[in-house]
């Protein structure tokens, strides 16, 4: 199929693009990447009558990283530099953890990680690292910049707070406090797929002691949105530390769905599952011993077969 006629806008500042996008409202969408935006179009799932591509907007595609550690990108950073860039992999390990899982190299090469959180598909793994970092989305519209935390910016399901004058030029992942180790993992029945269940977690450790753990998950919540289980670990040695009271918590906190991949029971003992390993793997690291989180069970999750997605941010 064929997207529905629309309006093509190429403008070359954040200030042009804005105009259109007040002019339009709710008849424009914004394209970056196009990784999600193209197949909608084409499935006719989304018939815009203009379309406002950004390529062209000077200043966009920066990834900054601050003297704190925030990773600061850019709306036309793609998901391949992002994942290339060493610095950001320093500032924040996790980011790449989770890029390496997004559909196939292809679809990273062009698509965006700032469209893929404005898209805000909760079966996404950058929404989900947002939402962990207690990252910020920063917006332009008619009354000048915003800021959101991702609290605040994930709605529902593929729903955001931008208002239809409104475009994302940039998000912020903020960095975690000293001695947290992060993990990523996500199981897929085929590589390059959606992934069934995945999860992101962080744990802090000082002096051999948990001071607070954080998860948030891909593909079993409406919305991406972090766990904090920070009162059932903090205090505990990590030396004595099995994970397994992060199980009941993690099923009951998300809300998976059936569908003709999986049921929302296996969904729901995958997540907790991952959870468990990923924390072990977090724990392993904060405190120094990658042998030990090699161990235990959280290799990359681009090495295992997955299913094949066609298409990303």
């Amino acid at each position: 199929m064929k997207p529905a006629p629309f309006v093509y806008h190429s403008p070359d500042s954040v200030g042009a693009a804005v105009d259109v996008l007040s002019q339009v409202g709710h008849d424009g969408k914004v394209l970056a990447g196009g990784q999600s935006l193209i197949p909608i179009l084409n499935m006719r799932l989304a018939s815009p009558a203009h379309l406002v591509d950004i390529n062209r907007v000077a200043g966009l595609a920066s990834i900054d990283i601050t003297q704190n550690g925030e990773v600061r990108i850019g709306a036309l950073v793609r998901h391949a530099e992002l994942e290339a860039s060493e610095a950001a992999y320093a500032a924040n390990p996790l980011l790449r953890r989770a890029l390496q899982n997004v559909a196939h190299p292809a679809i990273r090469n062009r698509g965006t990680t700032v469209g893929s959180i404005a898209h805000a598909d909760a079966a996404g793994e950058m929404p989900a690292i947002l939402a962990i970092t207690r990252g910020v989305v920063e917006t332009a519209g008619p009354a000048g910049p915003a800021f959101i935390e991702a609290a605040d910016f994930f709605q529902g399901p593929l729903e955001t707070s931008l208002a239809p004058d409104e475009m994302v030029v940039a998000v912020t992942f903020q960095p975690f406090p000293p001695g947290t180790g992060t993990a990523f993992s996500e199981s897929a029945r085929r590589h390059g797929d959606y992934a069934l269940a995945g999860v992101a977690t962080a744990v802090t450790v000082s002096d051999g002691v948990v001071e607070s753990v954080h998860a948030s998950f891909v593909s079993v919540t409406d919305v991406p949105a972090v766990l904090d289980l920070t009162p059932i670990f903090a205090g505990r040695s990590v030396d004595t530390m099995t994970w397994d009271d992060a199980i009941d918590p993690v099923r009951d906190f998300i809300d998976p769905q059936d569908d003709i991949h999986a049921t929302a029971e296996y969904r729901r003992m995958l997540a907790a599952e991952l959870t468990r390993r990923t924390l072990r793997t977090a724990t392993a690291t904060a405190v120094g011993r990658p042998g030990e989180a090699k161990r235990a069970g959280s290799t990359p999750s681009h090495e295992h077969p997955r299913t094949s997605r066609s298409v990303d941010r």
